[in-house]
C-alpha cells in the first residue's frame, strides 16, 4: 500500500489495467495493451508511437507483419497507421479535446481507444491502444452574455458585496480554465474579489469601496476581464454595467419660493394665473410630487383660485369683484414621499379694470402702399419708417409701448415729445436673407390694457450679390492625346439677386489658353485639340462669373486642368550606345558604369526596369540606378571586350521598351609575371664549342607576356652566374639574344641566371636557368647531370655562390677539384700516373659509349649549330 500511494490516480490506474491483460496466461501471447499520451490540435503526421518497437516485433520473418486498425471505432478518423511499420501518426483531423470528450467530466480525463490486429494468422496478435488527449490553452474564457447588468442601491455601504452571477466559462481544464477577474477600471469606487466554492468554480464579487450617490452618478460602465492560466495567458471580456438604483435620500424643492401675480376685474373664470414648479432629484415613485395648500389658506380663498395638485397650476375659479381691488395671499405647499413639506407663496392684486384702451395712430417716412412699406436693402442702419402717435390716455397713467418682432428694427421715443415713437431700422437689411417682416407695435396701460398696431415691411432687392461658383477651386483631369472638342467640366453659378440682376454668364478669363473654349450661357468648357502631358502637364486659368446687374458684378474660379498621362512614350536610353572602361580584375559586384534611361510618361508609364538580354550569368543590372555589375572579378586576358544588349521596358499597359548596346573594355592590369617559352626547364643544357668566335649568337631566352601595353614589354638581364669565366656571356635586353662576348678558354658548365621582367606597374617577373656547357663534345652525360643545379637550387634565394679566379675569372668549382685531385695523385705517384690514367681513360669511354645511343633523346637544339639537353620540366620562380 506504501508503493501504491506513491503513484498518481491515473497512473494507478493504467497500471491495473496494464496488469489486468497481462496477467491472463491464456491471452498473453496475442494480447496486449499500449498507452500513449498526445497533446490536442496537433497537425497532420505527428508521431505517437511505433506499435512494433513497443513490444519488440521481430520485422525480419517471413512473410512480413502487417498491422490493422480495426473498422469498428470512431476513434480511427483522428489517427494514421502504418501497415508495415506500425507507427500511429496523427491524421488530418484535428483533435479538439473539447468537442471529443464534451461530455466527460475533468477528473475522468479524455482518451481515444482503438484496436490493432497484427496480421497474418501465425502472428496474430491483438494490441489494445488507448491515448490520453492532454489539454492545452486553445479556448479563451467567456461570458455567457455580452453585457452584465448589476443593480446596486445607492445607499449600499462601504465594502458590501454583490455576485456577479454571469461568471466565465472555459472549455480548458485545470491552470488552463478561468483563474481570477479584474477590472479595466473601477472608477476609484468598486473592486473584484474571486471566492471558489467546494467544486472548484470561480465566482467574482464586486465590491463597494466608497459611498455612492445616484444623482451625482446613476450608472457605471466598465469591462470585466476573466483571465485562464496559460501561457500567456487568455482573456475574455464582457461589458459590466453597474446601475445605481435610487432611494429616497432627496426631498422637493420650489424653483420660486415667492409669486406675484396681478389680476383686473374683468378676468374671466378659468383663467391660467402661475404654475408653480417644485422638483425632486430622486426617480421614479420617490421622485413624485404633489401640490396643495396651507391649511392657512382661507375658504374664500379656496373658492376663487384651484390649484391642480399634479401639475401645480393656479387658476381663477370664481369671478372678481370689478368695483373693489383685494390682496390674496395664498400657500401652497410641496409633498413628497415621508418628506416635509416645501412651502410657497403667491400675492395675489385684484386691481379695477380701466375706462377705456389707448389708441395708436401710425404716420409712415418710408414709401407705404396698402398698410406694407416698402425698404430699399441698400438703406442705410438707423433709417427711419414710421411715427407712432398714442392717444386717448390718462395723463396720470403710465404708458409701455414697445415692439414685437424678429428683424433689425426698435421703437425708441422720439425726442421729447410724450406718447410719440418712432420707428427705424439698427441695420442693413438683406433681401437675400429675408424680403418680408411682420411686427407689432404693442401699447399697454397701467391697467393691463393692451392695443396691437400690425407692421408690415417689404424688402426691395438691390444688385449687390456678385455670381458665386458653386466651387472656387475646379480641377479636371483628362487623358492626353484626348479628340478634339473634348467636354472638360460645366462651371455652375448662383446669384443670390433676383430678376435680370441675378442672371449669371460665363467668361474665360485673359490667361486661359486659346484651345479652350467655354459656352458663356451653359458653362461647359470643351477643348479643342488634342492634349500632350509631355508638351505641358497642366493648364491654370480663371473663369469668371458676370451679372446683369447694374452696376455688374463677378466672381472667379480658378481652373486646373492636369493632363493624365498615357503611355505613349518609349523608353529611352540618353545615349545610343554606351563604353565602359574597367580595369581587369574589378571586384565583384563592382559599379562599372550607370546607363541613365528616361521615360517622358508619368507614374507607372514612366516606371522603367532594366535587363540584360544576353551575359546576364556574368552581369547584373541595378533597376533602380541603372548601375551595371559583374557578378565575378574580369579577366581581360580571358576575355577583353563583352558586348551587352540591355532592355528597358517601361510600366505602362501595354508596356514600351528599347534597347541599347552596352560595351566593356578591360584595361590590363599588370597581373601576369612573364612567361618563358624557351628554355622549357631549367635542366636543359646546350653544347657549346670552344671553338666559338666571340660575338656568336649562342641561344636566346623567349618569353612571352599575357598582359598588354607596357605591362607585356619585356626585359631580360642576367642576375647571376656561375661560369667559369665571369663575363663571357652578354644577353640582349630587348630580344633575350645570348651571344659569346670573348673567347672561351676553359671547359665545364656555364649556368646564367636570367630575369625576365615586364614594365608593369608593379613589375612582375620570371626566373630561368640557362646552362651552356663547354666542351668539344657531350662525353660524358652523367658528369653533366652532376653539375646541373638540384630542383632545390632554382629558386633565386638560393643561387648557388660563385668563386672568383684570378684577374676577375669565374672558375667552376667542380673542374678546379678535379684538377687539385690530378696533381696530387701525378706528385705522390708518380709511377703510376700512366696506370691511373688508363683506367680513368678505360671508365670514361665506357661511359661516353652508353649516352651516345640515347643522345638523340635528350639532346634538343638551340640554335641549328648547337644542342640542349632537357630533362626536366621547367620551374619558375616569381619574386
Amino acid at each position: 500500500m506504501r508503493n501504491t500511494c506513491l503513484y498518481s490516480r491515473g497512473e494507478l490506474w493504467a497500471l491495473c489495467i496494464l496488469l489486468l491483460y497481462t496477467s491472463q496466461p491464456s491471452s498473453s501471447s496475442n494480447f496486449s495493451h499500449l498507452i500513449y499520451k498526445i497533446k490536442e490540435g496537433l497537425p497532420k503526421g505527428i508521431l505517437i508511437g511505433a506499435i512494433g518497437d513497443e513490444l519488440n516485433l521481430d520485422v525480419s520473418v517471413d512473410p512480413p507483419r502487417s498491422f490493422n486498425l480495426e473498422q469498428k471505432t470512431s476513434s480511427q478518423q483522428y489517427v494514421n497507421l502504418n501497415n508495415t511499420t506500425g507507427e500511429l501518426y496523427t491524421s488530418a483531423v484535428e483533435i479538439d479535446r473539447e468537442s471529443l470528450c464534451a461530455d466527460s467530466h475533468d477528473g475522468q480525463g479524455c482518451s481515444i481507444f482503438l484496436d490493432v490486429l497484427i496480421l497474418p494468422q501465425q502472428f496474430f496478435q491483438l494490441v489494445k491502444i488507448q491515448i490520453f488527449i492532454e489539454d492545452v490553452n486553445d479556448n479563451r474564457p467567456h461570458f455567457p452574455v455580452d453585457e452584465i447588468r448589476l443593480s446596486v442601491p445607492e445607499n449600499t455601504p462601504v465594502n458590501a458585496r454583490f455576485a456577479v452571477e454571469q461568471s466565465a466559462v472555459d472549455p480548458d481544464i485545470g491552470i488552463h480554465g478561468v483563474q481570477t477577474y479584474w477590472l479595466v477600471n473601477d472608477y476609484g469606487v468598486f473592486t473584484l474579489d474571486v471566492e471558489e466554492n467546494e467544486g472548484g468554480e470561480l465566482t467574482p464579487f464586486l465590491i463597494i469601496t466608497e459611498a455612492l450617490d445616484r444623482e451625482r452618478q446613476a450608472e457605471y460602465v466598465t469591462d470585466i476581464i476573466a483571465e485562464d492560466g496559460g501561457s500567456p495567458p487568455l482573456l475574455g471580456t464582457a461589458t459590466l454595467r453597474i446601475i445605481i438604483t435610487d432611494v429616497n435620500d432627496n426631498c422637493p424643492k420650489f424653483t420660486e419660493s415667492q409669486l406675484n401675480i396681478t389680476l383686473y376685474g374683468n378676468a374671466t373664470k378659468g383663467m391660467q394665473l402661475a404654475r408653480l414648479q417644485a422638483y425632486d432629484p430622486d426617480e421614479g415613485a420617490n421622485a413624485q410630487i404633489t401640490y396643495s395648500f396651507s391649511e392657512r389658506v382661507t375658504l374664500e380663498s379656496r373658492n376663487l383660485f384651484h390649484l391642480d395638485k399634479n401639475t401645480g397650476v393656479l387658476k381663477l375659479a370664481g369671478k372678481i369683484d370689478n368695483n373693489s381691488g383685494k390682496l390674496f395671499k395664498l400657500i401652497v405647499l410641496a409633498n413628497g414621499p415621508t418628506c416635509i413639506p416645501e412651502v410657497a407663496t403667491v400675492t395675489v392684486h385684484v386691481v379695477k379694470e380701466p375706462s377705456g384702451p389707448p389708441a395708436v395712430m401710425p404716420r409712415y417716412i418710408a414709401s407705404e402702399k396698402d398698410g406694407i412699406v416698402s425698404l430699399s436693402e441698400s438703406e442705410p442702419p438707423f433709417s427711419p419708417i414710421a411715427f407712432f402717435t398714442i392717444k386717448n390716455t390718462d395723463p396720470r397713467q403710465t404708458l409701455e409701448c414697445f415692439l414685437e418682432s424678429t428683424g433689425p428694427f426698435r421703437l425708441v421715443p422720439y425726442q421729447r415729445f410724450k406718447n410719440e415713437y418712432l420707428l427705424e431700422t439698427t441695420e442693413p437689411l438683406d433681401y437675400e436673407q429675408q424680403q418680408d417682416y411682420e411686427m407689432t407695435v404693442v401699447v399697454r396701460s397701467a391697467h393691463g390694457l393692451t392695443v396691437r398696431t400690425a407692421v408690415k415691411i417689404h424688402v426691395l432687392d438691390v444688385n449687390d450679390n456678385a455670381p458665386v461658383f458653386k466651387q472656387s477651386l475646379i480641377e479636371i483631369t483628362v487623358e492626353e492625346n484626348n479628340p478634339p472638342n473634348t467636354f472638360l467640366a460645366q462651371f455652375q453659378a448662383t446669384d443670390a439677386d433676383s430678376g435680370i440682376r441675378g442672371e449669371v454668364y460665363f467668361v474665360l478669363g485673359v490667361d486661359a489658353p486659346t484651345i479652350f473654349h467655354l459656352d458663356k450661357l451653359t458653362g461647359v468648357l470643351t477643348v479643342s485639340t488634342s492634349l500632350d502631358r509631355e508638351e505641358k502637364e497642366m493648364y491654370r486659368f480663371m473663369v469668371r462669373a458676370v451679372d446683369q446687374g447694374m452696376p455688374r458684378k463677378e466672381s472667379i474660379a480658378t481652373v486646373i486642368i492636369t493632363v493624365q498621362d498615357r503611355n505613349d512614350n518609349s523608353p529611352r536610353f540618353i545615349n545610343k550606345d554606351f563604353t565602359f572602361f574597367v580595369p581587369e580584375n574589378f571586384p565583384g559586384f563592382g559599379e562599372i558604369g550607370v546607363l541613365t534611361v528616361t521615360d517622358a510618361d508619368a507614374g507607372e508609364n514612366g516606371w522603367v526596369a532594366l535587363s540584360i538580354l544576353n551575359g546576364s550569368n556574368i552581369f547584373v543590372i541595378d533597376t533602380g540606378r541603372g548601375a551595371l555589375r559583374a557578378k565575378t572579378p574580369l579577366d581581360r586576358e580571358q576575355q577583353g571586350t563583352y558586348y551587352i544588349w540591355i532592355e528597358a521596358v517601361d510600366g505602362g499597359e501595354p508596356a514600351l521598351s528599347c534597347v541599347t548596346l552596352v560595351t566593356v573594355l578591360l584595361l590590363d592590369v599588370n597581373d601576369n609575371p612573364p612567361t618563358v617559352l624557351f628554355p622549357q626547364s631549367n635542366q636543359s643544357y646546350m653544347l657549346v664549342l670552344p671553338s666559338t668566335q666571340p660575338g656568336t649568337s649562342i641561344t636566346e631566352v623567349y618569353a612571352v607576356d599575357r598582359d598588354t601595353g607596357m605591362n607585356a614589354v619585356i626585359a631580360y638581364s642576367i642576375i647571376r652566374r656561375t661560369d667559369g669565366e665571369p663575363g663571357s656571356f652578354d644577353i640582349d635586353p630587348y630580344t633575350g639574344n645570348i651571344t659569346l662576348r670573348k673567347t672561351l678558354s676553359n671547359r665545364g658548365l656555364y649556368s646564367l641566371w636570367v630575369k625576365v621582367r615586364d614594365h608593369g606597374q608593379p613589375e612582375l617577373y620570371s626566373t630561368v636557368l640557362v646552362n651552356l656547357f663547354v666542351n668539344e663534345t657531350v662525353s660524358n652525360e652523367t658528369l653533366i647531370q652532376s653539375l646541373l643545379p638540384r630542383g632545390t637550387d632554382v629558386d633565386t634565394k638560393e643561387i648557388p655562390p660563385v668563386k672568383e679566379g684570378r684577374e676577375g675569372e669565374r672558375v667552376p668549382i667542380p673542374c678546379s677539384e678535379y684538377q687539385v685531385l690530378l696533381l696530387a695523385l701525378t706528385a705522390t705517384c708518380l709511377g703510376l700516373f700512366l696506370t691511373v690514367v688508363s683506367l680513368v681513360t678505360y671508365i670514361c669511354c665506357k661511359k661516353v659509349r652508353k649516352p651516345k645511343k640515347k643522345r638523340l633523346d635528350v639532346e634538343i637544339p638551340l640554335k641549328l649549330n648547337h644542342e640542349m639537353v632537357d630533362k626536366n620540366p621547367m620551374e619558375i620562380s616569381n619574386i
